[in-house]
């Protein structure tokens, strides 16, 4: 791989991991467009842990009350952040049992382009009736055990490329009445130990692998996908205190067509 290929990679997958259009659609999309040879799975999951750093990275506040909730466990007085923790801890549960699942079956992950056709469209258009009839009341401070539980079940249908993550999980959010800002940084936190978990094996399995090559390609990818990720989530962050979602569902339905031309 190139430098400009995976600088490009790193890009897409830095702006695409937290705009709502799908950063594993996209990652599969890239290289036919650039007529390169698929990154494969290990790369992808190395630039998913260079945004797992930019969240990290913006959402310190959130993780260290949470960490010293936990730590502090029976005297605590931050009840809400120790709270937060144990939800989006069993809110995570879904995704890495479907993880194991799309594993098993799909040991390559799912690259087909007319799967990403298909869950683009749906998933955008479910997005855009979410965000027009979703209250904005709820925030990640009042959220429920419940209302975790339902936005983690629906993180693990982010596992279909296409399908995006933050999208899912902020469309979810939307419809059970959470403030945008609100279901975005709780879709951000949530997606941590998920990703996590995933990039640890990832990484070592570029480690066991014993290609210098493949390592250095990673690390370059992890730097430059945590620099754009920063980025892209405080543009996202700011966008929503102003606008909603209809840009992003405009894209994905225009994306969409362009697929459903290009598979026909």
């Amino acid at each position: 791989m190139t430098f400009w290929y995976i600088f490009a990679l790193s890009l897409v997958q830095g702006i695409t991991e937290f705009l709502p259009i799908s950063s594993s659609g996209h990652l599969v999309l890239l290289p036919k467009l650039m007529g390169e040879a698929d990154q494969g799975l290990l790369m992808d999951v190395a630039l998913h842990v260079g945004t797992l750093m930019a969240i990290v990275v913006y959402y310190w506040k959130d993780l260290w009350r949470m960490l010293l909730a936990v730590l502090t466990w029976k005297t605590t007085t931050d009840i809400q952040s120790r709270n937060l923790a144990i939800y989006i801890v069993l809110a995570t549960i879904p995704a890495l049992l479907m993880g194991v699942v799309i594993h098993v079956l799909f040991p390559e992950g799912i690259r087909d382009v007319r799967v990403i056709t298909a869950t683009t469209l749906f998933f955008g258009l479910l997005m855009g009736i979410a965000d027009m009839k979703g209250r904005q009341e709820e925030t990640v401070e009042t959220v429920t055990l419940k209302k975790a539980l339902m936005i983690g079940c629906a993180q693990a249908l982010a596992l279909i490329p296409g399908t995006s993550r933050s999208g899912v999980t902020m469309t979810t959010a939307r419809f059970l009445g959470f403030k945008r800002v609100d279901a975005a940084r709780f879709s951000f936190l949530l997606g941590i130990p998920a990703t996590a978990a995933a990039g640890a094996m990832g990484v070592l399995d570029i480690v066991k692998s014993g290609d210098a090559g493949l390592v250095t390609h990673a690390a370059s990818a992890v730097v430059m996908s945590f620099l754009a990720g920063i980025l892209s989530i405080h543009f996202l962050m700011k966008w929503l205190t102003r606008y909603g979602l209809l840009p992003f569902v405009i894209y994905r339905i225009l994306l969409g067509i362009c697929l459903l031309v290009f598979v026909v």
